[in-house]
């Protein structure tokens, strides 16, 4: 008897233990690092005065006079808009509350394109959340493609210091001719300099901003391995304190010949500064350094520069 209740409670603890491992990376204590706030220095933008409807209208929702807006996913179709205007350069942020709950299958996107002005060779800048399944926690994917390298992506995959479901967290892309920093509550997790081996898979052509929630079914979850399940649709994201600040594209038109391509750079930036020249801009300061060396080394599980499976040949910047 005593033998069966040691056996009993050897299975007890070892249950607990294996309960113990599997946490949630929200469930964590961490203790983040001190940055300068870069989302404090630009102006909110209305969503009504910004955005344009990409599609999904019937599941875009936008509320308090243009500052907030909410995206649902549902069985008839996902939602977003994007910009009305195209940018060279600039910073861009969101506040994001992304769905709770059981969202296998679910992206929730932030991104630079312009797929829809070179649909087969375009360029990319991405902040996607990808939803999870029981087991796991929601992710962060970075990614960029450049010059037509729409078959060559280059992820990296984050775990969040806190869940994304509760509150409102900002997701932030500065994209200069200095380089391409994601930033999470203003803590930079990556970092794609414009310079070396990396310029040629640099982004650099004009690109429009999209926010959008979709069906990732075929390859967000763990590869494809949870689709979503819309019995739990429809789900919602909220997003607040848009801010997009930067130089500005237009094409001027005349019988449907180009005849001007004009840049107007805003002034809104620190010091009277445009933004991609201000200086918080142009590089990483120290602070910000070892605090995205913190990000890398706590909640980054996965980059494309350790893929060997996929890549028999590192892109030369992994080198």
């Amino acid at each position: 008897m005593a033998l069966i209740w040691q056996n009993n409670l050897l299975l007890v603890l070892l249950s607990l233990f294996c309960m113990a491992m599997v946490v949630s990376s929200h469930d964590r204590h961490y203790t983040t690092p001190n940055v300068t706030r870069l989302t404090d220095y630009f102006s909110h933008v209305s969503v009504n005065q910004a955005f344009s409807n990409f599609f999904g209208g019937k599941n875009i929702q936008v509320i308090s006079n243009g500052s907030m807006a909410r995206l649902a996913l549902d069985k008839s179709s996902g939602s977003g808009f994007l910009s009305k205007n195209k940018y060279y350069y600039g910073f861009f942020s969101a506040a994001i509350k992304l769905p709770a709950g059981f969202s296998s299958g679910v992206v929730v996107a932030f991104y630079l394109s312009n797929s829809d002005t070179y649909p087969h060779h375009h360029d990319e800048i991405d902040i996607e959340l990808l939803g999870h399944d029981k087991r796991d926690d929601w992710v962060l994917q970075t990614n960029i493609y450049a010059n037509g390298s729409v078959s060559t992506g280059r992820e990296e995959k984050f775990y969040f210091w806190f869940d994304p479901t509760q509150q409102h967290h900002y997701y932030s892309i500065i994209w200069n001719s200095h380089h391409i920093v994601f930033l999470v509550d203003n803590i930079p997790v990556r970092e794609f300099p414009n310079r070396g081996a990396f310029s040629s898979a640099y982004p650099s052509r004009p690109m429009s901003l999209y926010v959008t929630i979709w069906d990732g079914s075929q390859w967000a979850t763990h590869g494809g391995k949870y689709p979503v399940n819309y019995k739990y649709a429809p789900f919602i994201a909220s997003f607040a304190d848009m801010e997009v600040g930067g130089c500005t594209y237009t094409n001027n038109n005349n019988n449907n010949h180009t005849v001007q391509a004009v840049s107007s750079c805003s002034k809104s930036g620190i010091s009277s500064l445009d933004p991609i020249d201000g200086q918080d801009f142009a590089s990483l300061s120290k602070q910000q350094a070892l605090a995205m060396d913190w990000a890398r080394r706590k909640l980054m599980f996965y980059s494309y520069c350790k893929d060997t499976s996929r890549y028999k040949v590192m892109p030369p910047e992994c080198k």
